[in-house]
């Protein structure tokens, strides 16, 4: 009933609210995205989106497809897996950086796992130097981990700005003491923000250290001072604080995949292609 083509275009508009990036990252027209989108209202009798001039959202019954089209998609894909005799197996030891929860990577990993049953997908969360020294001990397959630009081993996924977030509220004086949350040493984002902070002469005092990144939100939330994070990684609710705080730059972070060449190299190539290819920005926020 369901063609899967248009299920996939329609999932990748649900991700991104955007006819125009849509067909840029399926790489065909835009009018073709809506004839697809209108043939799936089509066949469902309902309609999924609602659009104006300036705005796409879903419908109730366009959320309701984007679920069933990622069950519907998956099934499929893993039909074709099996009768073509690609199936995969074994077991992948995959690392990813704390606050790369806030992305599209869950729903990823989701689909990931629904695509390849057979194989035993060991999650571990944690900071990026940490994955690190993992993955080159040997006890990681691949990682999903922050790097300084110029320093990267791997995939490179995107290159972000690293800024300041805090609550819109909060107001920080060229003259003030800084307020800082972070993560504990060794932290990519913390030698970046002390290095910029000492090197621009502004003092600063942590007010908070935490290991998971809804501690640093929570701490964020609660008003006790400003946090570097990459910045399409910034929750709606917070903000980057005005250029009269007089806070220093940060510099740029890359987001890379960086493989064990001893893993094994079809489940490590599949995960990474699944993040790479993801129909939706794999770094876009997470929907709640």
């Amino acid at each position: 009933m369901f063609d899967p083509t248009l299920l996939r275009t329609f999932l990748v508009l649900s991700d991104t609210l955007s006819f125009t990036r849509t067909a840029e990252r399926l790489g065909i027209s835009q009018p073709t995205v809506s004839q697809h989108v209108g043939r799936l209202e089509r066949a469902a009798g309902r309609s999924l989106v609602l659009r104006d001039t300036r705005a796409v959202t879903l419908t109730d019954n366009g959320e309701a497809m984007a679920g069933f089209a990622r069950t519907i998609l998956a099934a499929h894909d893993q039909a074709v897996a099996y009768f073509t005799g690609s199936a995969m197996s074994g077991r992948l030891r995959f690392g990813a950086a704390d606050d790369l929860a806030l992305t599209q990577l869950p729903r990823i990993l989701r689909d990931f796992r629904q695509l390849h049953p057979q194989i035993s997908l060991e999650l571990t969360v944690a900071q990026s130097g940490l994955l690190h020294r993992r993955l080159l001990a040997g006890h990681l397959d691949l990682v999903f981990i922050k790097e300084n630009p110029g320093e990267t081993e791997g995939q490179l996924v995107r290159r972000d700005r690293l800024v300041w977030a805090g609550l819109p509220s909060t107001r920080i004086d060229p003259g003030d003491v800084v307020p800082l949350i972070t993560y504990p040493n060794p932290s990519l984002s913390r030698l970046t923000a002390v290095r910029s902070l000492e090197d621009a002469g502004r003092t600063w005092r942590v007010t908070c250290t935490t290991r998971e990144i809804n501690g640093v939100l929570a701490a964020v939330r609660a008003g006790l001072g400003v946090t570097p994070l990459a910045q399409s990684l910034i929750p709606a609710d917070l903000s980057i604080p005005p250029a009269g705080s007089g806070l220093p730059p940060l510099g740029d972070v890359d987001l890379t995949l960086v493989a064990n060449p001893r893993a094994p190299v079809a489940p490590v190539a599949a995960l990474t292609a699944a993040i790479l290819s993801s129909g939706a920005d794999p770094l876009a926020p997470a929907r709640r």
